[in-house]
């Protein structure tokens, strides 16, 4: 059985580094390498398939990189994945949720019909950075009638403090970086 600090490093490897984007001083991790790489990426989609296999009737994916990292999951585990799109993106009926951004808000929605009442949710992104979507995915979820189970992110972004929006859940992150991370570091 492969250890989370093994396919940590194994997924770590493949993701891209891009120093000064999407603006200088900023390192971006790119997720589209690591989804590239076929073999690292079936090695982590079934290395948290098995992880929450049997606790798990949903995995609910945020728009838009949660998607790429949920349907596999899901699909590996014989269950079905919930969609939570950003506003106006899904046709009616919806619920939704607004929520605050740095500047401004911002909405998300999903299909009521999608979410079975009492159903164990896994909520899936690709990085925790100051929290507020990822507490507007809980809520929505919990709205919803369903049970947040857990929520696993890719990468956390520690220095956003994003863990303290839902230090209440059950938080599993592959991989924790911090500002002062170096490029090859």
């Amino acid at each position: 059985m492969t250890t989370s600090k093994e396919i940590a490093e194994r997924v770590e490897s493949a993701i891209g580094l891009i120093p000064g984007f999407p603006q200088e001083g900023v390192l971006f991790r790119d997720i589209t390498p690591l989804i590239a790489n076929g073999p690292v990426f079936a090695e982590l989609t079934h290395y948290l398939a098995e992880k929450y296999r049997g606790k798990i009737d949903y995995v609910a994916g945020l728009e838009s990189r949660g998607f790429i990292l949920a349907a596999p999951i899901a699909a590996e585990l014989g269950i079905g994945m919930i969609t939570l799109r950003k506003a106006g993106k899904l046709p009616p009926p919806v619920v939704g949720i607004d929520y605050a951004l740095e500047y401004g808000t911002a909405r998300l929605e999903v299909r009521p019909e999608t979410v079975p009442t009492g159903a164990r949710v896994l909520i899936v992104d690709d990085v925790l950075a100051t929290g507020g979507t990822a507490a507007a995915s809980i809520a929505l979820m919990e709205q919803s009638g369903a049970n947040v189970v857990g929520i696993f992110f890719l990468l956390e972004l520690v220095d956003l403090n994003g863990r303290t929006q839902i230090e209440d859940e059950e938080i599993d992150v592959l991989i924790k970086v911090h500002e002062t991370d170096e490029v090859g570091a």
